[in-house]
Formats: structure tokens, sequence, C-alpha cells
């Protein structure tokens, strides 16, 4: 079982993505040509795939974001309360998988992400679509004084994002962060869609790591420019008479 938004981004586009529940996204996974899924570490380093990859291929180091223009590579992150965050240029036909827990986010791993799509394929903030999955909610996800701190220090908004629950706590939305963080890069507001379903309150269709105490499981997300059809093999180098 997977959740996808097509307001976001569907088969008209050329492009295919989910957001993964508990349950194994065996189908989305297999009609791709080519997986990638890298170490993730909780920081704002951009890998970007810009040339045919086959296999199972092998990135060195640690990601939290994945790009590409290559049709049927399928970028995938995996989460289990942080933010997947997909994003998709309808225009330059480019594709992004982010992992936005609170450290990236309060980092800046979203405008960063559409930085490097900016500068290496040309993309505009403007054009682009952005979703954000199933996360820990504001209903469930406080945080304590180190996180407010780091909050504080780096979004300007950051008063409209918690609510206070203590002398040094408060419940912080996550998503409201990576939408604002989006925002603040450009992307226009109506086309920033967002998945409210909280990962600690449905345990049946997520894992969450605050909610089980440990790493039971993880949830793949993922996004993919749809693979080119091959022309018919009778139409392929076929001479023509004269």
């Amino acid at each position: 079982m997977v959740i996808t938004i097509p307001s976001f981004a569907g088969a008209r586009q050329g492009v295919r993505h989910f957001f993964g529940t508990r349950h194994d996204p065996s189908e989305p996974v297999r009609s791709a040509q080519v997986v990638v899924s890298v170490t993730q570490v909780h920081g704002t380093d951009v890998l970007v795939v810009d040339r045919p990859v086959s296999g199972s291929p092998a990135f060195e180091g640690g990601w939290d974001a994945l790009v590409t223009d290559q049709p049927g590579v399928l970028l995938t992150v995996r989460t289990a309360d942080c933010a997947p965050v997909l994003i998709h240029d309808p225009i330059h036909g480019i594709v992004a998988a982010v992992h936005a827990g609170w450290r990236g986010a309060v980092a800046g791993i979203v405008p960063k992400t559409v930085a490097v799509m900016a500068q290496r394929f040309g993309s505009q903030p403007a054009s682009l679509r952005v979703s954000i999955g199933p996360s820990v909610g504001s209903c469930c996800y406080e945080v304590d004084e180190p996180v407010l701190s780091r909050l504080r220090e780096s979004y300007a908004g950051w008063r409209s994002l918690v609510q206070e629950t203590g002398p040094d706590t408060a419940k912080l939305n996550l998503r409201g962060l990576v939408r604002g963080q989006a925002q603040s890069a450009g992307v226009r507001e109506e086309a920033i869609h967002s998945v409210g379903l909280c990962t600690i309150c449905h345990p049946d269709l997520f894992h969450s790591y605050r909610r089980d105490g440990s790493v039971r499981g993880t949830m793949v997300s993922g996004i993919m420019l749809a693979p080119r059809r091959r022309a018919p093999r009778h139409a392929r180098g076929k001479r023509r008479a004269d």
C-alpha cells in the first residue's frame, strides 16, 4: 500500500511517485529500471544523478537529497517520523527526493535542493511542484531547547511553528517548517501539497521511531521520471523504399 497525490504529479506529467507505508511498496519499485537508495545522515548534501546508471548503483558518503534528470531512475528516501519530500520540475523534466528530519529541515535541506536544481538544470523555483509526505505531526512532536534554539537561529517565522508545552519544550510543526522553507526558496504556495497524516497517530499505517522507541522499520518513498518507451522492433532501423 502506498499513498499518491494526483494533483502533485501523475502519469500525464510523465512522473511516477509514492509515499510509503509500513506495507511493502513492491509494485512501484518493480516498475523502475534503476532504484537509487543512499545512506542518510540528517545532513544537507545533495546527490545529483545526471548520467545513465544501471544495476544497483552505489554512491559513497551520506546524502539526504537526490536529484535526477534520468528517466527510469527511481529516487528513494526512507523515513520513520521524518518528512519525505518529493519535488518535480515539469518544465525541465527534473525530480528530487528529500529526507527532512528536524536537523536537515532547520539546516535548509529543502532550499538547498531547490538551489541545486536551479544551478545544475536551470529549474525555476516558481515552476516547481512540492509534495510533503506523512511525518510526525505537531500533535505529537514535542522537542526541547536544543532543537528550539537551532530553530530560532535559522528560521525567522519560528513562532508560527511551535506550541509551548513547558519552560523549555514545545510541539513542533515539522511539515509547516518544510512548507515555509519551500516558499522562502520561491516555490508557489499553491504548488505545495501535503499528506496530513501523523506517523505516530497511525500505527496501522506507519512505522514511528518516537512511538516505538526503536527503529522497527522504515517507510520508502520515491519519485521517478517515467521510462522512455522504445519504438517497436519492426519500426526501428526500417529503411524507406523510394
